[in-house]
């Protein structure tokens, strides 16, 4: 008999996505499901569409977090699967059989993950460039992932259960790194399978993608400092693109002191410096490649290369400054 899933969602002021989520989900080719949707104290319209559609609603009279949320999603589940996903991804027609088979394969033991579709819903340059650079990033060590994203995992709900769930007392993100590394510590396998998928709405502009690798460049380096792992290979987080940051602002000094020494010398250094980090970074600079062709590569890598880094290194720098606030809070958590 076919597992019963239940897929958990977690919304707040989703109503420019919460529906074309949930239209994704009730077409799946895999039928015997439960839909829960915790709203999380949203202000919008997103608990009318959430009504339209056949599925459990659970409403949070206030804003509580993503993982208080998928806490309490789970906590009032039925299935013996649980499937979390995010308001604004569509999970494809094959994608919970995809999981469930895997699950059924790789045993109980494992916290199961996908990834991302290369092709968003949104076909614009930005967000493209960050579903290619998900799906590379989270795809590239499947067999031993560093951690599973909530866009996309599943595992037994006895599983879930027996790890305490999501921490509720932690940085607005990343609470699926915590339980990632939480779960491998007390002996689950983490797993990647490449295609178990959802396609992400972005919407980004210039100026959202650069938010979103400053925000998130600034939690992962709070979050990383306090494990003691900054140079860890953490997925999206990984040491090519922790190389590329330090590329771009090494070179930028090394240009700076060639300006105002006239040593034309250093451009040797520069030159080397150039190479190391295209060729740590190619096999994403070929992923751009293969998604979109020549046009696409070149823009995605020039704004990769040169761009990006910018404000992911702005973000690291602002979390390392920031940690000494969070220090205190973090130590209490345990």
């Amino acid at each position: 008999m076919a597992e019963f899933v239940s897929i958990i969602i977690p919304n707040h002021n989703g109503e420019n996505t919460i529906g074309q989520c949930l239209e994704a989900v009730f077409v799946s080719q895999y039928e015997n499901f439960e839909v829960i949707v915790v709203d999380d104290g949203s202000i919008d319209h997103s608990v009318e569409i959430i009504k339209k559609f056949p599925c459990t609603l659970i409403e949070l009279e206030n804003q509580c977090g993503a993982s208080r949320a998928r806490n309490r999603g789970a906590n009032n589940c039925n299935g013996t699967v649980l499937f979390f996903t995010d308001a604004d991804c569509l999970v494809q027609e094959e994608t919970l059989s995809n999981a469930v088979d895997t699950l059924a394969a790789a045993g109980k033991d494992i916290v199961l993950g996908g990834t991302y579709t290369t092709m968003p819903v949104d076909n614009s340059f930005f967000s493209r460039f960050q579903s290619v650079f998900i799906n590379y990033f989270e795809t590239l060590n499947s067999d031993d992932p560093n951690y599973i994203a909530t866009h996309a995992m599943a595992m037994y709900t006895s599983t879930f259960k027996l790890s305490g769930g999501f921490r509720e007392d932690y940085l607005p993100i990343l609470e699926d790194v915590e339980f990632s590394h939480r779960s491998r510590r007390n002996g689950y396998r983490l797993v990647v399978n490449p295609i178990i998928q959802v396609r992400h709405i972005f919407n980004y502009s210039l100026l959202a993608s650069l938010f979103n690798g400053f925000r998130k460049a600034r939690y992962w380096t709070i979050y990383s400092i306090h494990n003691r792992d900054l140079l860890a290979d953490s997925g999206t987080a990984s040491r090519a693109l922790k190389l590329n940051v330090a590329t771009v602002f090494v070179s930028g000094l090394v240009i700076l002191i060639m300006i105002m020494t006239g040593d034309k010398g250093l451009s040797v250094i520069l030159l080397l410096l150039m190479t190391i980090n295209f060729v740590a970074n190619n096999g994403l600079l070929r992923a751009f490649y293969e998604a979109g062709g020549a046009r696409f590569s070149f823009a995605a890598s020039a704004y990769y290369l040169l761009l990006y880094p910018l404000a992911v290194g702005a973000g690291g720098l602002a979390g390392a400054v920031s940690y000494y606030r969070y220090a205190k809070r973090l130590k209490e958590a345990g």
